[in-house]
């Protein structure tokens, strides 16, 4: 828990933001209203019980067997990216990136195939950041607005369908023009070990909980009634996986930005943006304080629902703070060796990369709209 606190900056920004605002609106009864107490349990559950599927090996598992086979470079990193997109409906972004990213690293270190893991463990956030889109608990900020306008689950679906299936089509682009085909020899390790069928149903069974609640068909105090004594006697371990900071970090955001929105002149600026452009406002406040923090503040500003979810979204790529689930990659490529020769610079390649699947998304949105 302190480890993942102390690691991170936005936390601090976040918490000193909070902080300043009280001292220009002073602490009163109306702060009770500002915390989203649903929302920080749905992050609690849902990071709770995919801890648990990490530390099981679920998805290691996966990941191994469907590249067991391969022998094409080129189709590893095709396999990584789709399931980079997939898995980040269900898991978040940041979560997925933390399971997937080592993995790559350690495949493609092994196949001496750096050129090749410099773009596709950027392919592979763009991924994440674009598939978690489509669903209402693929990132924070989806959690957020679904939870905040009270949203249907098949409307938001559609809404962001078009750009999903965009975004699908755009990585699989990239895989083909970046990454070369190279002969390799991969067959599926034998360290794996066995996952646990009585640990495994149930976190299913409290997966569909948490989603549950997310649905508005369970209270989110039945869930953590069950969810916390359940897991304490299964596996208190998994809770060493929950990213604290994030739920923190919340926290100090909805104080920052209740205050905000109780100043009168920076509302009537705020809001008369949003009214005008809404989806510009979400991505071009994204480039500079990630999406995350850009739905919390702009959601105060406007009604309309459907522009902050496209807008934070596809706001999420662009520069590399865009999506905080983007530095989680860095800090792993950060860490690799250098090698002597040129080498690509990750954060051009990011920065391009990103730029132009930026470009054409948000082209996208004004075609369809």
């Amino acid at each position: 828990m302190l480890e993942h606190i102390r690691k991170d900056p936005v936390l601090y920004i976040a918490g000193l933001l909070a902080a300043a605002s009280c001292f220009i609106v002073h602490p009163d009864k109306q702060y009770l209203d500002y915390i989203d107490l649903r929302v920080l349990a749905i992050l609690f559950g849902m990071m709770l019980v995919v801890s648990e599927l990490v530390q099981l090996g679920v998805f290691a598992r996966l990941a191994d067997k469907l590249l067991s086979k391969t022998g094409s470079s080129r189709m590893v990193s095709l396999i990584l990216v789709y399931l980079s997109f997939f898995m980040g409906m269900i898991l978040t972004n940041d979560v997925t990136l933390v399971t997937l990213v080592p993995f790559a690293i350690t495949l493609m270190k092994k196949e001496d195939l750096r050129r090749d893991l410099v773009f596709t463990l950027i392919l592979m956030t763009v991924a994440t950041n674009l598939g978690s889109m489509q669903t209402p608990i693929g990132n924070p900020q989806n959690i957020y607005l679904f939870t905040h306008y009270q949203m249907h689950i098949g409307s938001f679906m559609l809404l962001v369908l078009p750009y999903s299936v965009c975004s699908l089509i755009l990585v699989t682009i990239g895989v083909f023009a970046l990454c070369r085909d190279k002969k390799i020899t991969r067959e599926m390790s034998n360290g794996t070990g066995t996952i646990s069928g009585v640990k495994l149903a149930l976190c299913i069974a409290l997966f569909i909980l948490c989603i549950l609640v997310v649905l508005r068909v369970v209270i989110y105090p039945v869930m953590l009634m069950i969810l916390i004594p359940v897991m304490l006697i299964a596996d208190h371990k998994a809770f060493k996986g929950v990213d604290y900071s994030l739920i923190i970090t919340f926290v100090f955001f909805f104080v920052f930005v209740g205050n905000m929105g109780r100043i009168d002149a920076i509302y009537q600026v705020i809001s008369g943006i949003t009214s005008k452009a809404p989806v510009l406002a979400c991505v071009a406040l994204s480039q500079v304080i990630s999406n995350v923090p850009a739905a919390l503040l702009l959601s105060q500003f406007t009604d309309n629902a459907k522009a902050l979810v496209i807008g934070t979204n596809i706001g999420g790529l662009g520069t590399l703070i865009a999506s905080m689930a983007s530095l989680i990659t860095y800090k792993f490529h950060c860490s690799l060796p250098k090698t002597q020769g040129k080498q690509i610079s990750y954060i051009g390649a990011f920065t391009l990369i990103n730029l132009t699947a930026l470009i054409v998304l948000s082209a996208l949105y004004l075609i369809l709209s």
